[in-house]
């Protein structure tokens, strides 16, 4: 039910987690993904075992797993003659090449376009990149937080104004995740047209056009504008026109969000749920109008309302509330959210440690039919490529003189 790209195979020369990212959804999608790795290094990432200051295992890296569950890793070393034969013995068997190489590095290495389509005239080509694939810094390379956080505007407008510097990124691979699920999408879009048409697309999305669109909304109204808004500091209470927006405190320093856009129709059902019923019967409060021009007077009531009581009431009480609220949840208290989990979002895998105890993964944002998809853990590096390489027809002696070379592992 879930498996809507089963039949394709991707293969994936590809590191860190902006275009592995991709993969990592179309293999939950039930793609085949086949991921290149250097034979001795594997992918760089795995080596990443320290981010900010959070030290991880190896054999249970969140940070590889996130990207890669799902994949069949092949060592190939794609620099030599012999391995480059390999990759397109691979490539004939393809639908998608995927890559986030740089095109001085996928020239060298001869697998840029003209060479993977020189095995394979019908694969589609998917290139992902820090800047995109025109202009002067087509060759330049960049990580989520410089193309998709920094240069993008975002930084920018997420920091307050008040402060002394721009916020860093806190979430790591943040812009790779949401960029990688537009190039799942841009993928399986060209499969869709090379159906109705034959015709095989060579397909871009980087970093900074990822955050472009993202931040979409924003640029479009300083075009017409002019005006660039910028986050404001944090405070509590209502907001200056609208108390039905705003952060209010518990009594245990929680928080809680209310954004009722509109109040009609939600009015006596706030004050009533705060426990103050008779100021929805106040003139200042009883319509729209006449609470956003007593915006001040009505957060004050409902900020001592809040402080009232604790976190977790609130978090229960609220619900049949009429508007829109949340509470202010860490990514702790998420894993455990009962709507999260009633919709599938976090899944258990298998740990490489081969322990009993599971890694935690998020599960991609897309349902078919209302099913969870299905995944696994990420691949110990080189972990089929013996398997991989005798299903596409090369025999053991072949494989045997490969190893011995180097060229495979």
């Amino acid at each position: 039910m879930t498996q809507v790209m089963k039949g394709i195979r991707i293969l994936e020369v590809a590191q860190y987690t902006f275009v592995p990212a991709a993969g990592g959804i179309l293999a939950d999608w039930g793609a085949d993904v086949i991921k290149i790795e250097h034979p001795v290094r594997g992918d760089a990432q795995r080596g990443f075992l320290n981010m900010g200051g959070v030290t991880l295992d190896p054999q249970r890296h969140t940070l590889f797993e996130h990207p890669n569950r799902g994949k069949r890793s092949v060592g190939i070393d794609v620099s030599t003659p012999e391995g480059q034969e390999v990759l397109y013995e691979l490539a004939k068997t393809a639908d998608v090449f995927l890559t986030n190489y740089l095109p001085q590095v996928r020239q060298k290495n001869k697998f840029d376009i003209e060479h993977i389509r020189a095995a394979n005239p019908n694969i589609i080509y998917a290139r992902g990149s820090a800047y995109g694939d025109k202009g002067v810094e087509r060759e330049v390379g960049g990580f989520d937080g410089t193309a998709f956080w920094s240069r993008s505007g975002v930084a920018y407008s997420m920091t307050p104004e008040e402060l002394p510097g721009p916020l860093n990124q806190g979430i790591p691979a943040f812009g790779d995740s949401i960029g990688g699920m537009f190039i799942a999408g841009g993928i399986s879009a060209a499969l869709l047209h090379r159906e109705r048409t034959g015709e095989a697309s060579i397909m871009d999305v980087s970093l900074l056009s990822a955050a472009t669109w993202a931040s979409g909304a924003l640029i479009a109204q300083v075009a017409e504008t002019g005006v660039l808004t910028r986050n404001p500091m944090p405070g509590k209470g209502g907001a200056a026109r609208n108390p039905f927006q705003g952060n209010y405190q518990t009594s245990d320093d929680g928080t809680i969000n209310l954004c009722t856009l509109s109040p009609t129709g939600h009015i006596r059902s706030l004050f009533d749920h705060v426990g103050v019923p008779d100021a929805a019967d106040d003139p200042r409060f009883a319509d729209a109008r006449a609470l956003f021009e007593n915006a001040g007077a009505a957060s004050d009531v409902l900020v001592k309302a809040f402080a009232a009581k604790p976190f977790e009431y609130w978090r229960q009480h609220l619900k049949t509330f009429t508007g829109q609220w949340a509470p202010i949840q860490s990514f702790a208290d998420l894993l455990t959210d009962e709507q999260a989990l009633a919709n599938d979002m976090i899944v258990e895998v298998e740990a490489a440690d081969g322990s009993d105890k599971p890694l935690k993964l998020v599960r991609g944002p897309v349902q078919f039919n209302g099913m969870p998809t299905v995944t696994t853990r990420s691949p110990i590096a080189s972990e089929h490529t013996e398997l991989v390489l005798m299903e596409i027809g090369l025999e053991w002696d072949r494989i045997e003189a490969l190893k011995s070379s180097g060229a495979i592992a």
